[in-house]
C-alpha cells in the first residue's frame, strides 16, 4: 500500500515546478527581470532537462538502486523549488529551476519501473492511476498558482508546491523502512533467493527503444505546441484572452479520460496501435479544425486534439509492455523519455520560428503533421511484441531474470 501511495503521490507532483511558474510570470517579474529571451529559454528548459536526465536515470539506477534513485530526486525537486524563491535575478532563478526540473525528469524515469517492481500483475491498472494523477497534477498547479499568490505572494505560491514533493517522501521513507531486501543495486536477486549479475542493456542497439523514442517525440511536441501556442494563436484569430485559456485548460484537463482508459485497453490488444490510430484521428480532427475554423467551434477542434493526448498514455505504458524487467523498464524509460523529449522540445521554438519567418499560420501547423507521421512512425516499431532486453547479452535468458528487489 505504500508503494502505491508513494507512486501515485510522486505523479501528482512530477509536473508541479513546470507549470506553476507561467501564469505568475507577469507578477514575478515585477522582482526578478524577465526578458524574451529569458521567457523563451524557460519554455524550454523542462524538455531539456528532461532529456539530459532522462538519459542519466539508467545509471544512476543502476549504481544506487531504484529506490535510492527516487529519494534523490524528490530531494532535488525539494531543493530546487525552495532556493529558487529567494534568487535575486533571472539567471539564478533558472539555475534552480534546472536543479528542480532534474529532480522531476529522474522522477520521470523511475515511475514505469516502479510499477513493474512493485505491481508486475497490475500494471495497467497502476499506470492508469499514476496516469490519471499525472494529469490532475498538470491541471492542478496552474489552476491554483494565482489564487495562492492573491492570498500571500508569488514566492509562497511557487515554493509551496515543494510541500507536496516533501509529503512523497513519508510513503517512500516508510516503504524502505519496511523493506529488509530493497534495491542491492548491482545484484538482482533470482528465485530462489541467489543474487547473480544484472545484464547490461544497450539501448541504442535496440529497436524498441528507438521506436519507443521516436514515438514519444512525435506525440509530446504535439503537446508542447499546444501549451505554448494555443492561447496565441487563438488570440491573434480573434478569440479574446479568456477564451483563449479556457480553451487551453480544456486542451489539458482532456488528458485526464483517456489516462484512465488506455492502460485499461491497450493490454487487451493485440497490435496496440490499433489505439494509436484512433487516437491519432482525434490529434488530426483537432490540428485541421483549430486552423481551418479557429472561431466556429473551437472549443470542439480543441477537445478533439485533448483526446489525442492518449497517446502519451500509451507511450507510458509500453516502457513497461516492452521490457521484462525492472531494470529494463528504467533503462527503456531513461531512453526513450531522454531522446523523446529532446525531440519534442525544439519544435514548440521551431513552430514560432517558421510562422514568423513565413508569416503564416498555415506552414507552422504543418510542423504538426510531420509530428504526426513521426509519431506513426515509431507505433509501427514498437507495435510488434518484442523486448528492449531481447537485445542484450545473453538476451535468451533475460526473460528468466527477476524484478530488481
Amino acid at each position: 500500500m505504500g508503494a502505491l501511495l508513494g507512486i501515485l503521490l510522486l505523479a501528482l507532483s512530477l509536473r508541479a515546478a513546470v507549470v506553476s511558474v507561467p501564469p505568475l510570470l507577469a507578477r514575478i517579474q515585477n522582482d526578478i527581470q524577465f526578458t524574451e529571451f529569458t521567457i523563451g529559454l524557460l519554455a524550454t528548459l523542462a524538455p531539456i532537462v528532461f532529456a539530459v536526465f532522462g538519459l542519466l536515470t539508467p545509471r544512476l539506477i543502476r549504481g544506487f538502486g531504484l529506490e535510492r534513485t527516487l529519494m534523490l530526486s524528490i530531494a532535488l525537486a525539494i531543493v530546487g523549488q525552495v532556493a529558487r524563491i529567494f534568487m535575486p535575478e533571472v539567471y539564478s532563478f533558472l539555475g534552480m529551476s534546472i536543479v528542480a526540473l532534474a529532480g522531476y525528469g529522474v522522477g520521470n524515469v523511475v515511475l514505469p519501473p516502479l510499477v513493474k517492481k512493485y505491481f508486475p500483475d497490475r500494471i495497467g491498472t497502476v499506470t492508469s492511476g499514476y496516469v490519471t494523477m499525472l494529469a490532475i497534477g498538470t491541471w492542478m498547479a496552474p489552476q491554483f498558482s494565482v489564487p495562492l499568490a492573491n492570498a500571500t505572494d508569488w514566492q509562497i505560491s511557487i515554493g509551496s508546491w515543494a510541500v507536496l514533493s516533501t509529503i512523497v517522501l513519508i510513503p517512500w521513507l516508510l516503504q524502505l523502512i519496511a523493506d529488509r531486501n530493497v534495491d542491492r543495486p548491482d545484484q538482482p536477486l533470482n528465485a530462489a533467493g541467489a543474487a547473480h549479475p544484472l545484464v547490461k542493456i544497450n539501448p541504442w542497439k535496440s529497436k524498441v527503444a528507438w521506436g519507443l523514442a521516436i514515438f514519444l517525440a512525435g506525440n509530446s511536441a504535439q503537446t508542447y505546441v499546444y501549451f505554448t501556442w494555443l492561447p496565441p494563436y487563438l488570440q491573434a484569430r480573434g478569440l479574446d484572452e479568456l477564451t483563449s485559456g479556457n480553451m487551453l485548460a480544456l486542451f489539458a484537463i482532456l488528458g485526464l479520460p483517456v489516462s484512465l482508459l488506455v492502460p485499461l485497453w491497450v493490454p487487451r490488444l493485440k497490435n496496440p496501435i490499433i489505439a494509436v490510430l484512433v487516437f491519432t484521428v482525434f490529434w488530426v480532427t483537432g490540428h485541421l479544425g483549430i486552423y481551418l475554423s479557429p472561431t466556429n467551434g473551437t472549443a470542439f477542434w480543441v477537445a478533439m486534439a485533448g483526446l489525442g493526448q492518449g497517446t502519451f498514455a500509451i507511450a507510458l505504458l509500453m516502457m513497461n509492455l516492452r521490457s521484462r524487467t525492472t531494470y529494463g523498464s528504467g533503462v527503456l524509460s531513461g531512453f526513450a523519455q531522454g531522446l523523446g523529449y529532446a525531440g519534442a522540445g525544439i519544435v514548440p521554438m521551431l513552430f514560432g520560428v517558421v510562422q514568423k519567418a513565413t508569416d503564416s499560420w498555415g506552414v507552422a501547423f504543418s510542423m504538426l503533421g510531420i509530428c504526426v507521421v513521426v509519431m506513426l512512425i515509431g507505433a509501427v516499431i514498437i507495435n510488434p511484441p518484442r523486448t528492449i532486453e531481447d537485445t542484450a547479452p545473453g538476451a535468451e535468458d533475460a526473460g528468466k531474470l527477476e524484478r530488481i528487489n
